[in-house]
């Protein structure tokens, strides 16, 4: 599977949801909505779980992805992500940044670097 990168440089096609989405599992969905409810003291129920990848352009999004604010500010701006950003790396991006996996920072830098 290609990897699919997020706004914020987060590996997409890694995402649980996004996974379950993709393999169309109703059983991996509820195990998602049952650790993810767990995990942020939350209600998540196994139909919130289908998400087709934040820059999709698809309206397929989890509850999250669909209002985070790096998505919406770097699709407002017409990014591919905030690696090609004037203002990286902005007061929106390093909260999300620091609730990430380190490899979502790597991406960006990787795709700043080229």
């Amino acid at each position: 599977m290609d990897i699919m990168t997020g706004m914020c440089g987060m590996d997409c096609s890694a995402c649980p949801a996004y996974m379950a989405t993709v393999k169309n599992d109703d059983g991996e969905r509820t195990q998602v909505a049952a650790m993810w409810s767990k995990m942020f003291n939350a209600v998540i129920q196994p139909s919130d779980i289908n998400c087709d990848g934040c820059l999709s352009g698809s309206e397929r999004l989890f509850g999250h992805c669909r209002e985070c604010a790096v998505r919406l500010c770097g699709l407002e701006k017409n990014l591919n992500s905030c690696a090609e950003c004037g203002s990286y790396s902005c007061g929106k991006l390093e909260p999300l940044l620091s609730k990430l996996p380190p490899s979502a920072r790597e991406n960006l830098e990787s795709m700043r670097r080229k």
